[in-house]
């Protein structure tokens, strides 16, 4: 029953007026944090099986993490704001965030973000932005 009313939810956002956004520097309600994590109506939701370049502060790319993090960003808002979205949630990780499976139209995001050079498939991926 969570996972429909998710489910729902998440349709009706990407199918209304209140799109979701980025996240600014306000309180995170409903919005993209970078390509693999997101807030649901104040939850915060880690998508499982892929991961994405830092958005902020890079790791081991340097700038050309940061611009492929933001780019990921962005495809997960787009990929967010079309479509059947459906969700699965399958526990918690290690920082409280709710993990959860992700489709759009019955497509994993993952899969997508890999397909088009934006992520790694986590956690035996290689991080190809590395310098």
């Amino acid at each position: 029953m969570k996972s429909f009313l998710l489910a729902a939810t998440l349709f009706l956002l990407a199918n209304s007026a209140h799109a979701i956004g980025l996240c600014g520097s306000g309180p995170s309600v409903t919005c993209v944090v970078d390509g693999d994590t997101f807030w649901l109506n104040g939850e915060k939701i880690r998508v499982q099986g892929y991961d994405t370049p830092e958005t902020t502060t890079n790791i081991c790319g340097g700038q050309r993490e940061v611009e492929l993090g933001r780019t990921a960003a962005d495809r997960l808002m787009q990929l967010l704001n079309q479509g059947n979205v459906s969700m699965r949630r399958t526990g918690k990780d290690r920082y409280g965030r709710t993990l959860a499976i992700v489709h759009v139209d019955g497509r994993d995001v993952g899969a997508i973000l890999m397909a088009e050079g934006l992520a790694r498939r986590w956690p035996d991926g290689r991080e190809f932005w590395c310098n």
